[in-house]
């Protein structure tokens, strides 16, 4: 399907203008509803909407002047009219789903706005996939904007990856129509030390007008913070407390507020609006990865926005941080976030500002979704072969290719080990000390293995460490070829020979996630695009990674959404300690460290 760009506001003002006025009639009236205005932050009565090519021609008490013998009239009938939300910093493929079938799993939680990173699939297919991700998305129904993906290697020097993004692809997918600004700078060291590629990105960015996303995963709020900030970035979505929030809103960023799958941001930062009164229009709010299985059975932005108020929000505020706040912030305030004239037609019918259930659904001017059933197609892309085809080990594993040798003639050995933390991006860098078997270092207790298995360039690597804090019990494994960011395969287990069987089951069916227990695999998520996506429908990617989370569940572990945990241990770019293909990396200091040491 070839992409028809949506028409634009001079294309479209002289008809406009006329329904406004009166003298053309609008193809669509929604009457008699209570107008959630964003831009006033007021709730009014019985206001009617006037919609023409696609976008709100009139708002008042009274649109009977703009209806004609054709006009579609859908009546509010004392429902709220609410813009459209947007999702202000999001990755697609973490989903699990195409832009295509996400599009589809949002549109009913009111979802009519999308600012996408695609830095997953840049990571294994470089710009190519970019524009793969870029191209899908211009052709939904809803507004997905993609952002140019600015780190592939998030940390140059630590990681390997498929392909590596240089400054001149930003430079040239900043004149792609849908590209809307450089996603989240990760490489944060780089940009504080000046590092002339990250530079020369943000650089290419601002020369086109557009917008540079931030990733400050550091709690250090002095100079290297102020330093960063200095570098261009104007938001940042790692902050974890009030704080943090503070301090970027301070310097002149916009602070993201993240509601995800596991990402728990929301209630300990927006205090510095509840409570410490700051000005909550350079506050917005976003999901930062909501798995299938979030999407399906709880909600998107709508989830987001729900929390928000449960956490003492004014309901008008968080609907501003869901909405016009992140319009203006990516220069788009005249296009989409408002239901005000000349804007984009995308709004929310809903009986309730505060658990905001979603009615319908219109976006452009069209119904997409009425009571949580989609009414449009969501058209798909042709994928690549180039792009179903993405796992390559090299060889067949074996459980010796997990081995971890000792050192000679010990008998325990003290390990560095990664802790997981619930419902939160970072680490915690542990020592554990751990007993030797036959010369080989074992795991104990809640000390597991954890393994990095190199899937791009088939060398065969693959790097092996511990961690901590799944709770996994038995003969198990866990692998997933969804690996933040640099997306080689990551395999967690109790017993290396679950571990060989669950890598070479992924290398079989061309990437997804399964687990196995004493020989037999218990869940199974196909991911064959890239390793990551499934073109699947939502629901039916939804009930695998169900099974996938029963599994979890029935190999003992208790965490929530520890999926999230498990596909980001080898994000090299969060304190406190990650795995990557080269090592074991301590991401406080930027440095390879050793999987084992002395003991005292």
């Amino acid at each position: 399907m070839e992409y028809t760009p949506f028409p634009s506001w001079p294309d479209t003002a002289p008809h406009l203008i006329a329904v406004a006025a009166g003298r053309e009639p609008a193809d669509t009236v929604i009457r008699n509803g209570i107008w959630v205005n964003v831009h006033s932050r007021e709730a009014l009565p019985d206001h009617d909407v006037a919609i023409a090519a696609g976008r709100v021609a009139f708002v008042g008490p009274d649109a009977s002047h703009c209806i004609g013998p054709d006009t579609q009239i859908i009546e509010a009938r004392g429902r709220y009219m609410v813009p459209g939300l947007c999702d202000a910093h999001m990755h697609i493929e973490s989903g699990m789903l195409t832009p295509a079938e996400f599009a589809r799993a949002v549109i009913p939680h009111g979802t009519t706005s999308m600012f996408t990173d695609p830095h997953e699939i840049a990571n294994v297919l470089g710009l190519e996939g970019v524009r793969l991700m870029h191209d899908e998305a211009l052709m939904q129904p809803v507004n997905i904007f993609t952002q140019m993906p600015s780190c592939a290697p998030s940390a140059p020097g630590l990681e390997t990856t498929g392909y590596e993004i240089t400054a001149e692809d930003v430079a040239e997918a900043m004149s792609w129509p849908g590209i809307i600004g450089l996603g989240e700078m990760m490489n944060f060291p780089g940009v504080i030390h000046g590092d002339a590629k990250m530079l020369a990105e943000i650089a290419a960015t601002q020369r086109a007008g557009k917008t540079v996303g931030g990733h400050y995963a550091s709690p250090d709020l002095g100079p290297d913070f102020a330093a960063y900030v200095a570098g261009g970035p104007a938001d940042d979505h790692e902050g974890t407390c009030e704080a943090d929030a503070i301090a970027r809103v301070r310097q002149g960023m916009r602070s993201m507020m993240r509601l995800g799958s596991a990402w728990y941001d929301v209630e300990s930062q927006i205090t510095a609006v509840t409570e410490k009164g700051l000005d909550p229009r350079n506050f917005i709010l976003c999901t930062d990865d909501c798995h299938s299985g979030t999407l399906v059975n709880e909600g998107h932005m709508n989830r987001v926005v729900r929390h928000a108020i449960a956490c003492g929000c004014d309901p008008l505020v968080a609907l501003q941080m869901a909405t016009i706040n992140t319009a203006t912030h990516f220069g788009l305030e005249r296009e989409i976030g408002s239901i005000t004239p000349g804007r984009r037609a995308d709004i929310i019918l809903s009986s309730d500002l505060i658990t905001l259930p979603i009615e319908t659904v219109i976006a452009r001017g069209q119904v997409v979704a009425e009571n949580g059933a989609v009414t449009v197609d969501c058209p798909h892309l042709n994928w690549s072969a180039k792009a179903r085809n993405t796992v390559h080990l090299g060889h067949e594993l074996t459980s010796a290719d997990f081995e971890i040798a000792a050192p000679t003639g010990a008998n325990r050995v003290l390990a560095n080990v990664i802790g997981v933390v619930e419902n939160q991006a970072p680490t915690q860098a542990l020592n554990s000390e751990l007993p030797i078997i036959e010369g080989l270092v074992e795991g104990e207790g809640d000390v597991c293995q954890i393994a990095l298995v190199e899937r791009h360039r088939a060398t065969g690597g693959v790097t092996n460490a511990f961690v901590s804090g799944f709770g996994y019990q038995g003969k198990m494994a866990m692998a997933s070829t969804v690996a933040h960011d640099s997306h080689h395969m990551i395999v967690v287990g109790t017993d290396r020979e679950q571990m060989a069987l669950a890598a070479n089951r992924l290398a079989e069916v061309g990437g997804g996630i399964t687990i196995f227990r004493d020989g037999e695999e218990l869940a199974l998520v196909k991911l064959p695009i890239a390793g990551l996506m499934s073109d699947s429908p939502a629901s039916d990617v939804a009930a695998k990674a169900e099974q996938m989370v029963e599994a979890m569940k029935a190999c003992g572990c208790q965490l929530n959404n520890a999926y999230m945990q498990h596909s980001l241990l080898a994000l090299v770019v969060i304190p406190e300690l990650r795995i990557s293909d080269l090592g074991l990396v301590d991401v406080r200091t930027f440095k390879k460290i050793d999987l084992l040491e002395p003991l005292a």
